[in-house]
């Protein structure tokens, strides 16, 4: 009996990040991507979004290898908490394998882990997968597109990709490879659909280094610069034009720290020589004299530039004429944040240049053109848009079927969905365990929709304690109640509403505690139904109760 090929997404369907692939064949699976995806909104104090990754772990003998396409965290944070489950090789490329090893370092996890450097052109052979690696551009270096052979035919995965024509460094996307193999016949293709709103052509990094660069030109101001840390190229134009205008380069921010460290000594900086100077000399320096590059692109709580615009930072303030480039755009959802740094840099007088403003950002992602490009080389007979919001995969999808892929063929999957090829054709067959596991600060899964429940109850209406000292034989009030808020009203300003809930509070304990046997658990239900009722009549509110009964 034939097999049949399987593609599974365990994230990066429906939603931007927390990318997962599984790719399965005769009982035989690999892996593409572990990412994360930042919290939303909802998510009080969740640090992180991880897949739920019980699928793998079920069939953790099966897996014959872990393929990254380029080190950002939406495609390679997860690890280390996968790699605590699985034990299996990670294959990437030699940029991405630096960042990796800083990382799994941190989680004691690098001894135990193999990990391979492989090179765009490389082919590896993973049980019944070959796996080539292809070189595309990125808003990172080293990125690459995955052709997958397996028995049933070659499926070519994406990654993250854009066509740049003049990349700062490496060459361009090789489109050579891609029409090579879409003549030889390509089965499948799981291409990005992150952009595939915006028309037209994507911008090259060249020619946001000329933007860049006349920013840097004829200015006498201080010049602060943020975008991504994983942003080697944009970072090395940074330097490059600090370097040309006579400027020192002075760095703040943990990862940009980090990934400059990792891409100086892997060779993908060119960093001239005592140009960089540490954060605590800066005012040493003329103000037309000095470039500060910093993490906070995206307006994070506690990042460098949200700092820094609330004068938060302990070496860096800004003054008057203090020109700020902001080289990134907002993700979807940080937009309110971005405006918010944003706001607070302009109030202390600085000179805040953003995308609206210049052409100062290249997004790393495809446009309509090269989502195009990337159909017409490979010409696939199935078609399944990957790394996108519902809406991006839909208009992928439409888009397909007028490049001549047959109607039949475009699938729209989504998280947990099994994907599945035989020679009788294609379609979407059951599921398997899939969805979101949150980690609050050591804690993974322990945090669920209950435990956010009760945080946005409590960040939205508050909390009362009710503590009463009851005689455990008697039932009789020995001391309290005392009534105490924390996030509802202030006391001082509603004390006849706190008389009035002592009192309430008593008449539920007498009620329930006269003769007879007592009934802690109805006490509190009683007390907790007496003062819901009349908090909600007396302001609309509905603040969490939380009786406290001490026995003697």
């Amino acid at each position: 009996m034939a097999q049949k090929l399987k593609m599974i997404s365990l994230g990066g369907l429906n939603e931007i990040g927390k990318n997962l692939y599984v790719y399965e064949y005769g009982g035989e699976i690999i892996v593409v991507e572990c990412g994360i995806a930042f919290p939303d909104d909802e998510m009080l104090g969740v640090d992180l979004v991880i897949p739920d990754i019980s699928y793998l772990i079920k069939h953790k003998n099966r897996i014959r290898g872990i393929i990254i396409t380029h080190g950002h965290e939406d495609h390679i944070g997860a690890l280390p908490y996968v790699l605590r489950e699985i034990n299996a090789p990670v294959y990437a490329t030699k940029l991405t394998v630096g960042i990796l090893t800083n990382k799994l370092e941190e989680h004691n996890l690098l001894s135990k882990t193999k990990l391979k450097v492989v090179s765009a052109g490389d082919k590896i052979k993973l049980g019944s997968f070959e796996v080539e690696f292809i070189n595309v551009n990125h808003s990172i270096a080293d990125a690459v597109a995955l052709a997958i052979t397996t028995p049933l035919g070659v499926v070519i995965h994406t990654g993250d990709f854009k066509l740049d024509t003049t990349p700062i460094q490496g060459e361009m996307m090789d489109i050579t490879r891609f029409g090579e193999l879409g003549k030889q016949g390509v089965l499948a293709l799981f291409s990005e659909s992150t952009n595939i709103e915006r028309p037209g052509f994507s911008v090259s990094e060249s020619r946001v280094g000329k933007s860049l660069e006349a920013l840097f030109k004829d200015c006498s101001q201080r010049i602060l610069v943020t975008t991504f840390a994983s942003n080697v190229d944009r970072v090395q134009q940074v330097i490059t034009f600090a370097w040309k205008y006579g400027r020192k380069v002075a760095i703040s921010g943990r990862s940009m720290e980090n990934i400059m460290g990792v891409a100086k000594n892997l060779g993908y900086l060119d960093i001239p020589a005592d140009i960089l100077v540490d954060i605590n000399s800066i005012d040493k320096y003329p103000k037309n004299k000095i470039c500060i590059i910093t993490t906070g692109s995206q307006g994070e709580a506690m990042s460098a530039l949200y700092r820094i615009a609330i004068s938060g930072h302990k070496k860096i303030e800004i003054m008057p004429g203090d020109r700020v480039i902001i080289s990134a755009s907002p993700i979807p959802g940080n937009e309110k944040t971005v405006s918010r740094v944003i706001n607070e840099l302009f109030k202390k007088g600085a000179e805040v240049i953003y995308e609206k403003l210049a052409e100062i950002h290249a997004s790393g992602h495809a446009h309509q053109e090269e989502l195009r490009l990337m159909l017409a080389l490979t010409k696939p007979k199935y078609f399944v848009p990957i790394h996108g919001e519902y809406r991006h995969l839909k208009a992928h999808a439409e888009m397909a079927k007028t490049m001549g892929v047959n109607p039949k063929n475009v699938f729209i999957s989504d998280i947990g969905r099994v994907f599945e090829i035989s020679e009788k054709g294609a379609r979407l067959a059951g599921t398997v365990p899939s969805g979101k596991i949150l980690v609050d600060g050591l804690g993974i899964g322990d945090v669920g929709s209950i435990v956010l429940r009760d945080r946005k109850h409590l960040a939205q209406d508050g909390l009362i304690t009710v503590v009463v000292t009851l005689n455990g034989e008697t039932g009789q009030l020995i001391a309290g109640p005392d009534i105490v808020t924390r996030g509802f009203i202030y006391v001082r300003e509603a004390e006849d509403i706190m008389d009035e809930l002592k009192v309430l509070a008593t008449e539920a304990i007498t009620a329930n505690t006269n003769g007879g046997r007592i009934d802690w658990a109805t006490i509190k239900n009683v007390i907790k139904s007496k003062l819901s009722n009349y908090l909600y009549q007396k302001t609309k509110r509905n603040p969490m109760i939380l009786p406290i009964i001490m026995e003697i």
